[in-house]
């Protein structure tokens, strides 16, 4: 999988984002503030402390990170069956 080399807070709770491949884009998670684990973003200055953790996750503090696989797809707009192949395979055999 493609893992992200950069990325920044933007506005509106939005990530500017930039992958391995080359790929980049803006991933809107303003749907998320507030919520549940995301409560952590009701202080906005911890929505802006943003990095990318040693796994290569999109992370906030030790309790909140998201899978950059997610925000690569939100990117790109792709199916997961185009950015995973195998998983074609696995719907064949089920």
């Amino acid at each position: 999988m493609f893992v992200p080399t950069g990325v920044r807070p933007l506005d509106n709770y939005r990530l500017w984002i930039k992958f391995s491949d080359g790929t980049e884009g803006v991933v809107d998670l303003s749907e998320f503030a507030g919520k549940g684990v995301f409560a952590l973003w009701d202080d906005y200055e911890e929505f802006r402390q943003v990095h990318i953790g040693p796994g290569g996750e999109i992370v906030w503090s030790d309790l909140l990170d998201m899978c950059p696989d997610a925000m690569y797809l939100r990117i790109t707009g792709k199916k997961p069956e185009e950015v995973f192949p195998k998983l074609q395979e696995l719907v064949q055999y089920a």
